[in-house]
């Protein structure tokens, strides 16, 4: 199971299957969509064989594997029937294709450097979420009467204030406001300093610290099996010295 040619035949079959899932959004009749479908099935089929063999090979320890599970949980909700009330079940089965994420080694790092960086993501969208809060409420009490289309309720104000801070047509927003309150753009100014550059570039800083993270891990593990490679090697230099030693001793005894 886990030998390079395996493994590569095992990503050869997943490519495979995206370019057959994306192929059947586009040719819904006809034989040739018949022949995808079948091909679809088979490789189905390939990757509930491959789990099958994990689980054969590796027992209870599947388990323990976070990327197995999740593995599992990808085929398994292919296997079940899109019928029905299930029919939208039929669309998840494009998530075969995070599979590369578990078979390309450069993209499981990263997606584990996510994973690293989540507690301090959750700080930041807290922060995140307080600064916006806090600007809601100022926006709506400062230009609700001048612009109710865009400031008039918290929720409007709030999905407002998130098209400013992506960057998307928050000039004309401005505009229209400023036409009655000329100081206006402190607050969008500010506003987009705050939340656009700082905060968000906070989100940043902590995944490539995650990131970073499980690079300084891999290393260190990198380094710890180089040093156990020489302890194997010194014992085993002590060991041919101790043999040399019982050998010269023995023939001496014979003399």
């Amino acid at each position: 199971m886990e030998h390079p040619g395996f493994q590569r035949a095992v990503l050869g079959v997943i490519i495979a299957n995206a370019v057959v899932l994306g192929l059947e959004t586009s040719i819904v009749d006809g034989p040739v969509d018949q022949v995808l479908q079948v091909v679809d099935d088979a490789m189905l089929w390939f990757f509930v064989t491959e789990i099958a063999l994990r689980l054969l090979a590796h027992g209870f320890r599947f388990f323990r594997d976070p990327w197995s599970v999740f593995d599992l949980l990808v085929v398994g909700i292919a296997l079940i029937p899109a019928t029905g009330p299930l029919a939208v079940l039929r669309a998840l089965r494009v998530l075969r294709v995070l599979r590369l994420a578990d078979s390309v080694p450069a993209m499981k790092r990263v997606v584990n450097g996510l994973v690293a960086a989540v507690p301090g993501m959750g700080s930041v969208g807290a922060l995140l979420v307080l600064v916006m809060y806090v600007s809601v409420v100022i926006a709506t009490n400062l230009y609700g009467a001048i612009a109710p289309d865009h400031f008039g309720d918290l929720g409007t104000t709030a999905f407002t204030l998130f098209q400013v801070m992506t960057g998307e047509a928050w000039p004309d927003i401005a505009d229209e406001v400023m036409v009655h309150e000329p100081m206006a753009w402190i607050f969008f100014v500010v506003f987009i300093l705050v939340v656009s550059f700082a905060v968000l570039n906070l989100f940043i800083a902590v995944v490539v610290s995650g990131m970073e993270s499980i690079d300084d891990l891999a290393e260190h593990e990198e380094r710890s099996d180089a040093e156990v490679m020489d302890e194997l090697r010194a014992i085993r230099a002590q060991l041919s010295a101790v043999q040399e030693e019982l050998a010269r001793s023995r023939a001496t005894s014979e003399i």
